[in-house]
């Protein structure tokens, strides 16, 4: 029995975040009506609807009620929830941008619609919550509070964590990793993230576990290099990543990144000692060259460092969105997330801080408030073939 999800989306068009993941519940997870999660859409409620906007026809070719409200949504347009999930994707679509450059996109505000149905009907469903919690600290805080007020099973986070990696590495749990680095491309606020949890997924397997982060620091520019050499970061662990890149711009990555402060190094402190950083290489590394997302980390005794290329595929069917779907859908049908949603509450609090560093002349930000504690689980990455490239 397929279970019953509501999604609750900010817009539908092609190639946004609710077409690759509530799309392969549509339509199965090459988007040809094949092999999908054991879920079916019944609902969905769009915010914006833009000019390429499917969703519109996808209700009437799957015949689900396309609602004016969050609450309906989950009701089906009664008074009790009348759903077994919900998928919240505040991704894409026309909002501001504050002063620090993070996108307000919706996700606390859908998140309390949907909570209040929950409170009103006395129970709770899964719900995934896409990407980072939201934009701030404090909205992410009280999402995560929320959610523990009222027992919901709940899930967030990037697609990096259970995309492929090549090679498939898999650091033990309790790991002496004291030292990582993960590298990438794109925009500070919204690949960062991406960046910032492909770092995370490994840095909690480290001995003890995840106890949080003391003190973070965006540098840019020719500043990132800098405290390369100041030895602030790793140059062992750069090298062991770059060779993992399979394709780039022409010229030395110091030379191209150090013209423009969109690309920089973020500076991650952690309560127990461990060294991390996020390199954002553009100018150098860009879109589609094979290795935008590669970590490399130092395990203790050892030589020469572990790393591995967290593998995406770009365009259709954006195969590296399966092992996502594949963790949303053990959670609505088990009632439990596979993996800590603390993992996404974390990355998120670290995100938001790096953004007022980059923001307040990239001075460092102590994060008291991120003693974020916990233990990481078993549940795997990809490891089936990765499907071939189609046209839609």
């Amino acid at each position: 029995m397929k279970k019953k999800v509501a999604a609750v989306v900010t817009e539908y068009r092609k190639w946004s975040h609710a077409d690759v993941i509530v799309g392969k519940v549509l339509e199965g997870f090459t988007y040809d009506g094949g092999a999908g999660p054991a879920m079916q859409v019944v609902s969905m409620y769009v915010d914006q609807f833009s000019a390429a906007d499917m969703s519109r026809a996808l209700a009437k070719k799957h015949r689900f009620t396309i609602y004016d409200t969050i609450e309906k949504a989950l009701t089906l347009g009664g008074d009790q929830l009348a759903v077994d999930g919900v998928l919240c994707i505040g991704e894409h679509g026309k909002y501001p941008t504050n002063a620090r450059g993070q996108i307000l996109y919706p996700r606390r505000r859908f998140f309390e619609a949907v909570t209040k149905v929950f409170e009103r009907s006395k129970r709770s469903v899964p719900v995934f919550n896409d990407k980072h919690l939201a934009a701030t600290w404090q909205d992410a805080k009280w999402m995560y509070d929320r959610a523990r007020a009222l027992f919901v099973p709940f899930l967030a986070g990037s697609s990096l964590p259970v995309t492929w990696r090549q090679p498939p590495l898999k650091l033990e749990r309790g790991c002496d990793l004291i030292e990582g680095l993960q590298i990438g491309y794109g925009p500070f606020e919204g690949y960062g993230f991406h960046a910032l949890e492909g770092l995370q997924c490994m840095a909690e397997r480290r001995k003890g576990g995840e106890t949080g982060v003391k003190a973070v620091q965006c540098l840019q520019g020719t500043a990132m290099w800098k405290a390369l050499d100041e030895g602030r970061w790793s140059k062992k662990l750069l090298e062991a990543a770059l060779k993992l890149v399979s394709a780039h711009a022409k010229g030395d990555v110091r030379a191209l990144t150090s013209k423009t402060n969109d690309a920089g190094v973020f500076l991650i402190e952690y309560r127990d000692g461990f060294k991390g950083a996020v390199a954002l290489l553009n100018g150098w590394l860009y879109e589609g060259d094979g290795g935008d997302f590669i970590f490399a980390g130092q395990l203790k005794g050892q030589e020469k460092p572990v790393a591995t290329e967290f593998t995406m595929q770009q365009p259709d069917p954006f195969g590296h969105f399966i092992g996502l779907v594949k963790a949303i859908d053990s959670m609505m049908q088990t009632g439990h997330p596979p993996y800590p949603v603390e993992r996404t509450l974390l990355t998120t609090g670290v995100l938001d801080a790096l953004m007022v560093s980059m923001s307040e002349k990239n001075r460092v930000v102590e994060t008291k408030h991120l003693d974020i504690r916990y233990k990481p689980t078993d549940w795997p990455f990809a490891t089936d073939p990765v499907p071939k490239p189609i046209k839609r």
